[in-house]
Parts: structure tokens; sequence; C-alpha cells
């Protein structure tokens, strides 16, 4: 996935040897013989795969500086490194000016052209996390945020664009890091409550004895360690958007407070006399399946239909293969570029076997895996070796071998390697009870992450709620480590 660079310069010779030069540092190039053909390449579809442009200033009809002027008002993020025989001061600045982003006199240096290459893309790559950023912190993150080329993530932001036109409840469903506060984000962005406060709630990771005080508030002295008023996360959302992510992990006490919430917009903080107008957008998401939450009553019939009036499902990443190579890519520039390292691409095979991986951890576990695959690389290109866990996951298909907090057990199903590990199989090849492989995978965290709870419940994809239940269960006596 080589960055696509244009190579824009009226002498056939020259062309011919910017192509080689670039070709030769790793880049895909395409090529125009003058300015109005490299307008016209840059308007077309092909415009959208080229990454960076080298332009040569002086050419017959439309020469470099023609082309700095027509195309910066419509395309300011593209980098554009401007060459000439002319180096006169006069010429730098009319050329930074007109929107340049480096100047190179020929004849052009390798190393130069290289350094010059690879210091805009970075700087392009920052400038636009730095805007999107900005967009988030600013609460106005955009659906084109978002990366979506596969048909069903298409579906489900074109549902999400149609609900952020009205204040109406959404539920978000979806796995455990498919992107449901990403989305959730968008909507807002894309409402009239765009800029207002955007409050998410961890619904999983709050203490059971401080759900209602955390999300209604508290008046002084409402219960012990109460020694100050506290405005909850209702008020805090006032006039924006309130998201209460895993909202399924609600104990049941407070889902009653919560229906009354919404049904009457208002709050009644713990200790206080009288209850709170409030003015929010509520959107909700859940990994669980809270129709089977219902039937076996653990969650309010009434509440549900209250948080789902409109659906909003988001595929998991292995039913939306088509974005994985976009998203690869994105974090590839993305995490090169905050560290400061020389990845530029990934080499097709290694490319292909993370297309074909099913990623149970979705979105949040690619990530991870590019990140750990940047941070660790020296190379410009990812390979195979950059992605250790993936590869010996994929090569076992769904046969993958017994785990242990050490990797892979190298000896198979029922290997001896050591260290605290399990198999999904009993010893006559039969698949072992869930509830079972759940408590070792549980135990096998614990021992891996060393009783950081908080680290687990992330890496397990459930709630610390969930997770100390889960543990009284196993009947662990586990001294929490943070």
């Amino acid at each position: 996935m080589a960055q696509t660079i244009l190579i824009v310069d009226d002498d056939p010779a020259q062309r011919r040897l910017l192509e080689s030069v670039v070709g030769a540092q790793g880049y895909k190039t395409m090529t125009a013989n003058d300015g109005r053909q490299a307008l016209d390449i840059l308007r077309s579809a092909k415009g959208a795969s080229v990454d960076l442009m080298l332009l040569d200033l002086v050419m017959p009809g439309v020469n470099g500086m023609a082309v700095l002027t027509e195309l910066r008002p419509e395309n300011s993020n593209l980098p554009i490194l401007v060459l000439t025989a002319n180096g006169s001061v006069t010429t730098v600045v009319q050329a930074m000016q007109a929107g340049a982003n480096d100047f190179i006199v020929k004849p052009v240096s390798p190393e130069r052209l290289q350094v010059s290459i690879q210091n805009a893309l970075k700087m392009n790559v920052l400038a636009g996390e730095i805007s999107r950023l900005s967009r988030k912190t600013e609460n106005r993150l955009l659906f084109s945020d978002l990366i979506a080329r596969s048909l069903v993530m298409r579906q489900s932001i074109m549902l999400a664009e149609r609900a952020a036109q009205s204040n109406i409840p959404i539920l978000i469903e979806g796995e455990s890091g498919v992107g449901k506060e990403v989305m959730a984000r968008a909507i807002q962005g894309a409402s009239d409550r765009s800029g207002k406060p955007f409050i998410a709630v961890n619904c999983g990771a709050i203490p059971e004895n401080l759900v209602e005080s955390i999300l209604f508030g508290h008046e002084k002295g409402s219960f012990t360690g109460a020694t100050t008023k506290k405005i909850g996360k209702f008020q805090e959302a006032d006039g924006g958007t309130l998201f209460l992510d895993e909202v399924g992990e609600l104990p049941p006490q407070v889902q009653v407070k919560l229906l009354r919430a919404i049904q009457e917009g208002e709050v009644d903080p713990v200790g206080g006399t009288k209850p709170i107008k409030v003015d929010i957008r509520l959107i909700s998401a859940t990994n669980k399946n809270l129709q089977q939450l219902v039937a076996e009553e653990k969650f309010r019939e009434d509440l549900y239909y209250r948080l789902n009036v409109f659906p909003l499902g988001l595929p998991p990443l292995r039913e939306r293969r088509e974005d994985i190579p976009e998203l690869i890519a994105y974090f590839i520039r993305r995490f090169a570029a905050e560290e400061g390292k020389p990845v530029r691409g990934i080499e097709d095979s290694a490319l292909e076997m993370l297309s074909d991986y099913r990623w149970p951890g979705n979105v949040r576990q690619l990530e991870n895996a590019v990140y750990r695959g940047v941070v660790l690389s020296d190379r410009e290109v990812l390979t195979l070796h950059d992605f250790p866990q993936i590869v010996g996951l994929s090569a076992y298909g769904d046969d993958a071998p017994a785990v242990s907090a050490h990797g892979l057990d190298g000896e198979g199903l029922h290997g001896h390697g050591g260290g605290n590990s399990f198999s999904p199989l009993t010893s006559d090849g039969h698949l072992r009870p869930l509830a079972d492989v759940e408590g070792d995978m549980i135990k096998l965290a614990i021992e891996k992450y060393q009783n950081h709870m908080s680290e687990i419940a992330r890496r397990l994809g459930i709630g610390r709620s969930t997770l100390y239940r889960k543990v009284r269960e196993l009947g662990l006596d586990v001294r929490d480590a943070g």
C-alpha cells in the first residue's frame, strides 16, 4: 500500500528521472506533462489516490504557479513540493505564498528529495490528525472523518445521518471495539447540537454504589463522603448529548431513575429536594442483546423501548473487510508521524493476512496491532514479521492453539509449554462449556496484567463492574492493583 506521488513536468527526460528516483524510494507514481493535465487528474477519480505532488514551476501553458493558485482553494490538504532551476528568494516566497509545502532547486539529489517527501507527508498526516482531534475536542466530528468504503458501513452511516437531524433517542448496537462512541460523536457533529457538550459515560466501569450519584448528581451531605455538592452527567450534558456506553450494565434501581429522567426531562440528585430540568440528546450503546436481557428480566422492558426508538447497528470488522486496507493505511500514517518512524506502507502479503483475519477485537484490535508494528519496526514497509501474534492466530484459523500468558502455546491444543494455558477442547476433543473457557480467560488475564483490573476489563472488552462480578462468581481472591 505504497503512497502515490503525482509528478508534473513538461520535460520527458526529467519526468522519467523523477519517476525512477521516486519509484526506487518505494512510492507509486503518476505523471502529467503540464499543469492542465495535472489539474484534470486531481479533479478526476484518480485524484483521490494522490498523496503528494511534485510540481515543476516553469512549464508552457498552465505553469506551476497557476496550478497552485487554481488548486489551493479547492484542495488545501494535498502536499505540494515545487521544483525549479530558479532558486531566487523572490520565486521561493511567491511559491510558498501560493501554497507550496516545500521548494527544491534542480538538479534534485535523491536524498534531498526523499527527505522533503517524507517530511511533507508526515506534516500532512499530523495536520490532518490535529484537525480531526480539534473537531473531536470541539464536539464537531464529521461523518467524513469515518472510514467507510464497505457497503454495510455506508448503510449504517446513511441511517445515522438521518437520525442526526432530529432529537430521537438512538441505541447503537455492536461488538466491543467497532467504534460506537466515534459514531455517536459523528451524530452529534452532524446535528444542531454540534459544538455543544458531549458527555460519555461508561456505565459498566462505574462502581454500582456510585452510578446514581455520577449520573444524576448529589447534594452535600447526602451520603458518607459527599463533602460537596456535585452535578451529575445529565446536567453536564445539558444542551448537548449524553452518551451512555454499555447501558446494559446499569443496576435495576438506576434503570428506574433513568427511565423517569428520559420521560420527564428532569433528574433527581441524590439527597435533593426538587427535580432539575435538563435538555439532552440521548445516545446509548451496548455490545449485549438487550432483548435477551429483557427476557431474562435483567433489563427493564419499558426502559428498553425508550432507548431503542432508533436502533443503529454497527457491523463487526470481519463483515466490512473492504475497510481494512484503508484503516491500516490511516493507522500507519498516523502512528508513523506521531512516533517519528520511517514506516510508509505495508507489504502485500502482510496486508492480505490482516485482511483475512477475523479481528475479534474489531477496529480497536486492528489499531493496536498496527501501532505495535509501527513502533517496533525499523523498516519503511511493515511485513508479516511485524505482526507475530496475528500471524500465529491466522495460521491455525479456527483451530487456534492454546493461549497462555506468554503467547501461543507452541505445542498445539494440549501442548506443554508451561504457564497458565487453556484449551477450548476437552481431552476427548469436544468443546468445553463456554462458562469454563470464559473463566480460564479471566484467570489468564489476571495473571498477564498482574491484577490491574481496569486494564483487564479493557482488554476483555467488558466493564469493571462486570469483571468484579465474574471474579466473585469464580471465587477468586484478587487484590486490585489499579
